[in-house]
């Protein structure tokens, strides 16, 4: 078995940042701890196609206006003898950057619907005599939006059990699992998980997908020159203090997953975890994953 290339696959922050942040020892929390910029963090390794750089929002801080920033960049952060203080607009003014600014409501990108004629396809949603878009062409795959076990972005396939947040273990957390599944969780909340990738277009070419709580929010940069290494961009920006990376598995699950769905199929309520003779490290696992 080759380690390192399953280490390849353990997603960190890469340990060049703003002058804001600090990492844990894991290098997979970032937390901004004074004033409300410097706080630009990167993977520590480039994306590979179709991979989603995924974290959530951990912690909040009241008292400024603006939330957290994702995209991707062509640049090597080690190669920054300074960090940019913003994402936007200083780093994109770098060149090689594309940056997209999470916001509470308006986060979806809007497209032209794709049509054409003779072997006519449908864009997105449309609807042509009663039937939905796609279900004419080559792929009859319905849309089932949350009931799917993995979404959809042109070719890229992403398993969805990580996607959405879940609430955090209380008595009626059972209940509020359903809906933060169901999307009801606002893109800046804590516990929002936003990703972003990039999905292949061409040869040389891809575009740059947002992911929120499970939901494609649509190609925010379009034509990204794909021949160089893509690293991903995290702003943990005024209002958002704290993320963490939530690593998505997309083969066969590991044998820690496999463990977790059993403990948690034979208890009664994540709470009830706290009460088995586990390491603190597992029931964490348990819990919140």
């Amino acid at each position: 078995m080759d380690l390192q290339a399953l280490s390849d696959q353990f997603l960190e922050f890469h340990p060049n940042h703003g002058t804001n942040i600090i990492l844990d020892q894991s290098g997979t929390q970032a937390t901004r701890v004074e004033s409300f910029a410097n706080g630009v963090c990167f993977s520590r390794r480039p994306l590979k196609p179709g991979e989603i750089f995924l974290i959530e929002i951990e912690e909040k801080e009241l008292g400024w206006c603006g939330h957290l920033r994702v995209g991707l960049t062509a640049w090597d952060p080690h190669s920054l003898a300074v960090v940019p203080e913003y994402s936007i607009p200083d780093l994109m003014e770098l060149g090689d950057s594309w940056v997209f600014a999470i916001t509470r409501n308006h986060n979806k990108v809007l497209e032209e619907p794709e049509v054409r004629h003779a072997g006519r396809r449908l864009g997105r949603g449309e609807e042509e005599d009663g039937v939905q878009g796609d279900q004419g062409g080559g792929n009859t795959k319905p849309e089932t939006f949350f009931t799917d076990s993995h979404l959809y972005i042109d070719s890229v396939r992403i398993p969805r059990d990580k996607l959405a947040g879940r609430s955090r273990p209380g008595r009626f957390s059972h209940i509020l699992d359903d809906l933060y599944k169901t999307n009801a969780l606002p893109p800046t909340a804590r516990r929002s998980r936003i990703g972003v990738l990039y999905v292949p277009k061409s040869r040389d070419t891809a575009d740059m997908h947002i992911v929120i709580n499970g939901e494609d929010m649509g190609a925010s940069a379009k034509g990204i020159p794909s021949s160089r290494p893509l690293y991903a961009v995290v702003d943990v920006f005024a209002a958002t203090k704290t993320v963490r990376i939530v690593q998505v598995e997309y083969g066969f699950s590991s044998l820690q997953t496999l463990c977790r769905k059993v403990i948690q199929k034979h208890i009664v309520h994540r709470t009830a975890i706290d009460w088995l003779q586990l390491p603190a490290a597992l029931k964490h696992y348990c819990k919140y994953e």
